[in-house]
């Protein structure tokens, strides 16, 4: 969105009038699609993502440096984004507003966090592959808690809403083509180039394997993952009594957003799609391998509306740390909320460089460069 466009835009004068009161909910989920070989670097290894959810979670909110029972899994080069989050919170004051929900990981973050009653135990979903990645009985408690969650929500406090689920971009790619949006070659990933013809084929195995209806409620239990369920009932329920909403991430938010627009009555799509904004990081945003403004508008050609877009203006160009340059190489793009994280900054009247320099003094403490 351009500066001029910004001064007069309501859900912008919203956020920046308000950005204090903003509340900050990570989602933590796990799928066994992330344990197919070559489909994440979110973790080198099937094993080490395993613990990639609990590790960033951690990581968020305990911050470099400090002593956190989940080492960060190791990774092809980079570092977890959730050090940008880390950043913006303890910057603007808003670790006290953040929470952790497990919906259902295979290890558990040493930190304070929220699970589900009757739900705790669920695990990760199936892989996608098997075109039976969660119970229908899941999927609708899911969405349900969800939903319960954002007729509560306050309006004045906007919700900034993240996720760590590795192997969710192809969960996300799975279920936007169930919902009928051609979604191959334009979906993200951890990766360095992201792996669309594996994602592809994963998806047509589980679509050939699936028997459902174009409902969204089957698409999901077919080939989605818990994060998804649970983030659509929240947010489209949070967006219609008048909060203003980040959905940061990329595809995964994209996927998310999807969801609640296929879920709305057709009178409510327009209010949604105005008040459920995707904000992601220029690394997404820019990435010669996938095409999010693409992804967004046959996203929006299918329920007939305009999905809004966001991007952080952050760049490590300059960045000491050889790890935070890699972001500028293609290694790491995204995660934990860093690209919502980062325009909260921004609207918050801070300079994407002064948070530049401030992610290139916690990546040394982190990494003791």
């Amino acid at each position: 969105m351009a500066p001029s466009q910004q001064e007069t835009d309501p859900w912008t004068q919203a956020l920046e009038q308000s950005w204090r009161r903003s509340r900050i909910l990570l989602l933590l989920a796990a799928t066994d699609t992330a344990a197919v070989p070559g489909i994440s670097a979110a973790g080198a290894s099937p094993q080490a993502r395993l613990g990639t959810a609990a590790a960033d979670a951690e990581l968020l909110l305990l911050g470099p440096g400090g002593r956190r029972c989940h080492a960060l899994p190791p990774l092809p080069a980079g570092v977890s984004p959730a050090l940008i989050s880390h950043v913006v919170l303890s910057q603007l004051g808003l670790l006290e507003r953040t929470q952790v929900l497990d919906l259902g990981c295979a290890i558990a973050a040493a930190i304070p966090h929220l699970r589900l009653p009757g739900l705790e135990s669920a695990g990760p979903a199936r892989c996608l592959s098997t075109g039976m990645a969660l119970p229908h009985a899941r999927v609708s408690a899911l969405v349900q808690r969800g939903r319960a969650w954002g007729q509560r929500w306050n309006p004045a406090e906007p919700l900034l809403l993240a996720e760590c689920v590795p192997g969710g971009t192809t969960t996300a790619l799975a279920v936007l083509e169930g919902l009928g949006v051609a979604a191959a070659g334009l979906v993200s990933g951890s990766l360095h180039q992201p792996a669309h013809e594996l994602k592809a084929a994963l998806v047509a195995k589980g679509l050939a394997a699936a028997s459902f209806e174009a409902a969204p409620l089957s698409v999901l239990a077919a080939l989605g993952d818990p994060m998804q369920a649970f983030a659509a009932g929240l947010a489209a329920a949070a967006a219609a009594r008048g909060t203003p909403v980040l959905l940061a991430g990329g595809s995964q938010m994209a996927a998310v957003l999807a969801l609640a627009l296929a879920l709305a009555e057709p009178g409510q799509r327009p209010v949604l799609a105005e008040r459920l904004v995707v904000a992601t990081t220029a690394w997404v945003a820019e990435e010669s391998g996938s095409n999010l403004t693409l992804l967004l508008e046959r996203i929006g050609a299918r329920w007939q509306v305009r999905p809004r877009l966001e991007v952080a203006a952050l760049r490590f160009c300059d960045c000491s740390s050889a790890a935070l340059r890699d972001y500028e190489r293609g290694y790491v793009k995204e995660g934990v909320g860093a690209g919502g994280l980062a325009l909260l900054w921004q609207l918050a009247g801070w300079q994407p460089g002064a948070l530049a320099q401030a992610c290139d003094a916690a990546c040394r403490l982190e990494l003791g460069a």
